[in-house]
């Protein structure tokens, strides 16, 4: 695990906390110990005053009006896209098709860029520790073009055995496509060097951010990858928000996903042809309050700085991890050299439902169950996990309170 980094002084966990309306709750009478930040983070008062606002001044649809209220909207709308280009340092805004998340954007690849071109015989490569939302899409338009998904192994600690994913990449592979952080893991993979082997072999490599771009700074060109998929509400913002980033030649090569309005240029019953790429692949209404709320989500992000969040989170996933380790008959589910900060393990004798229902009546929030994780969970031989996700408002103090109540509901079980 990653040595953790010193926090600079101007991290205040408090400050952050205040900034957060839910976190203030209690459940079940205590106070509430939201560890289920994989799953979806809190979203800061700033996100959702900025839902409130836009519907409450600027409710309008977008790039179909040409009055005030249409052109607030629009410029709000393309704003966020704008903020997520600069965010992932895409080279340009017209890169980035604004989804309702990472599923979406891996569908949208599926059956407009990996089906055109998959012929019998052919492969899609994926690993063993993909969520199942990089894995379905791909076996449902190989099953239509009689091709084959292929997924590269993991070792006992949970990280890819880069050398067999880079033996694997044979000339039938048209596709490799590997999350950048595991949701339930939490082992950040080799990114660069995974996307170097791929160019040099000619195959196109899509990575799954969903679980990296909320933990550290993310930049698409230095990564070196073809496609980038993200979901805004796990990374402070609203449902149904996401994005793909999408090298410009793909675009261009890509028929669109979906049809309808808002993606054409001139419908005709002898031929439609359609705009330019972001906006063929943008067809109907979007999510525009969602949107403009995620474009609020980086503005936070940006004013604490990733570097303050990303030292804060490794202390975090340190101190989390030591506290369990003392723990009898508990076994943490991946322990990779490089982690994000999440915690899947098991207490023998416990089912992890069981463990997640009775924490939830102290007050904690984890996640139980195999986690969109099937093959994962075939691997190391378990039906399912308890997962404790951390995020930058977490503190030391819930840690305690989490083991403690571990510890409590721990006697009531064994």
């Amino acid at each position: 695990m990653n040595s953790a980094p010193v926090i600079p002084t101007v991290f205040d966990v408090q400050r952050i906390r205040a900034d957060f309306p839910l976190l203030a709750r209690t459940v079940y009478g205590k106070p509430l110990v939201y560890l289920d930040n994989a799953n979806t983070s809190q979203k800061p008062a700033s996100v959702i005053e900025t839902v409130s606002e836009h519907y409450r001044q600027h409710n309008a649809n977008v790039a179909r009006a040409v009055h005030q209220l249409g052109d607030e909207a629009t410029a709000a709308y393309e704003g966020a896209r704008d903020k997520l280009a600069r965010f992932i340092n895409a080279t340009s805004r017209n890169e980035l098709i604004l989804t309702s998340g990472t599923t979406q954007a891996t569908n949208m690849v599926a059956y407009s860029y990996v089906l055109p071109r998959l012929q019998p015989g052919d492969a899609v490569l994926t690993t063993v520790m993909e969520h199942h939302a990089n894995i379905v899409p791909w076996q449902l338009v190989a099953q239509r073009a009689g091709a084959t998904v292929k997924a590269a192994p993991i070792n006992e600690r949970g990280e890819l055995i880069v050398e067999k994913f880079i033996e694997m990449l044979t000339p039938e592979v048209k596709l490799a496509c590997v999350t950048h952080v595991s949701n339930v893991l939490g082992t950040v993979n080799p990114i660069r060097e995974l996307a170097r082997e791929c160019r040099k072999r000619g195959i196109p490599l899509m990575v799954d951010g969903s679980q990296a771009v909320p933990h550290r700074p993310v930049d698409v060109q230095a990564l070196g990858c073809d496609f980038y998929a993200m979901t805004g509400h796990k990374m402070l913002g609203p449902t149904g928000t996401g994005a793909l980033w999408a090298r410009r030649e793909h675009l261009q090569a890509m028929p669109p996903f979906f049809g309808g309005g808002e993606m054409i240029r001139e419908v005709r019953f002898d031929g439609t042809t359609f705009a330019e790429a972001p906006h063929k692949f943008e067809a109907g209404t979007p999510n525009i309050a969602g949107f403009v709320g995620l474009g609020a989500a980086i503005d936070y992000y940006q004013s604490i700085g990733f570097e303050a969040i990303h030292a804060w989170e490794q202390q975090l996933l340190s101190y989390a991890t030591e506290r369990l380790r003392d723990i009898p008959g508990l076994r943490i589910i991946g322990e990779a050299a490089e982690k994000e900060p999440v915690i899947s393990f098991l207490l023998e004798g416990a089912q992890a439902t069981d463990l997640a229902t009775l924490l939830d009546l102290e007050g904690v929030a984890v996640r139980s169950g195999h986690h969109c994780a099937h093959p994962l969970m075939q691997f190391y031989g378990v039906p399912a996990t308890l997962r404790a996700s951390l995020a930058f408002y977490n503190t030391r103090e819930e840690i305690d309170a989490f083991v403690t109540a571990l510890l409590k509901v721990r006697k009531l079980l064994l």
